[in-house]
């Protein structure tokens, strides 16, 4: 109960912060905005084979997530907190709460996009299955490199820089997979995407573990 209660406590206050300032999510969604538009009427993107269609939203939402998840641990080290938090709670709870605060925000980041997105795209989802766990399992993927990546880089000098170079090599498989389940959503429909889906859900899991396992290192430094 003690560890729940202090990973929703970590939780709470970086909901409270975000809250306060909405600086990391207006943020945010002022660069998928502008992204949207700028595909839509320079590629347009409207007018694409459906393949490429239904995969090119998870780039802007890669680039939305490298512009905004760094933050969860580097605003830690900026503000001079980092200490503090490692005395009043354990690591293991540090990194829980900051990947669920980074789930939620990019859950609600991805949510509006692909809500733009259908939109401005003229798609139609055809298999909800598919959809629902691409959403879901999709955000816990980027989340889950997101997190364990800042907290690597949250010591480092130029993090932001080092945070992208780190994290697209890793991304890149997530947004492959998450291009091809798409296209089941948006297109095909059924479940031709079950192995994909298998793989996404091993990835996610794989990177959200690996943070909890490493994380105890980069705390005790």
């Amino acid at each position: 109960m003690q560890w729940i209660r202090s990973t929703f406590t970590i939780l709470k206050k970086d909901l409270q912060i975000e809250l306060r300032t909405r600086f990391a999510f207006n943020m945010v969604l002022a660069f998928v905005a502008a992204a949207m538009l700028l595909v839509l009427f320079t590629l347009r993107a409207d007018q694409l084979e459906p393949g490429p269609k239904s995969g090119l939203v998870w780039i802007i939402i890669l680039f939305a997530a490298l512009s905004a998840l760094s933050r969860s641990f580097i605003s830690e080290t900026d503000k001079k907190t980092f200490d503090l938090l490692r005395i009043y709670a354990t690591g293991t709870t540090v990194y829980t709460g900051k990947l669920l605060y980074n789930f939620l925000f990019t859950l609600l980041i991805n949510t509006a996009t692909f809500a733009g997105y259908i939109f401005l795209m003229n798609l139609q989802i055809q298999s909800w299955p598919a959809f629902l766990i691409m959403l879901f399992v999709g955000t816990a993927g980027l989340s889950g490199v997101a997190t364990m990546t800042a907290a690597v880089v949250s010591q480092a000098d130029r993090k932001g820089a080092i945070f992208s170079v780190l994290s697209i090599p890793l991304f890149m498989p997530l947004i492959l997979l998450l291009a091809d389940i798409s296209k089941t959503a948006f297109i095909d429909g059924g479940d031709g995407s079950l192995n994909n889906i298998t793989a996404l859900v091993g990835f996610a899991g794989v990177t959200i573990t690996a943070g909890i396992l490493l994380f105890d290192y980069i705390w005790e430094e």
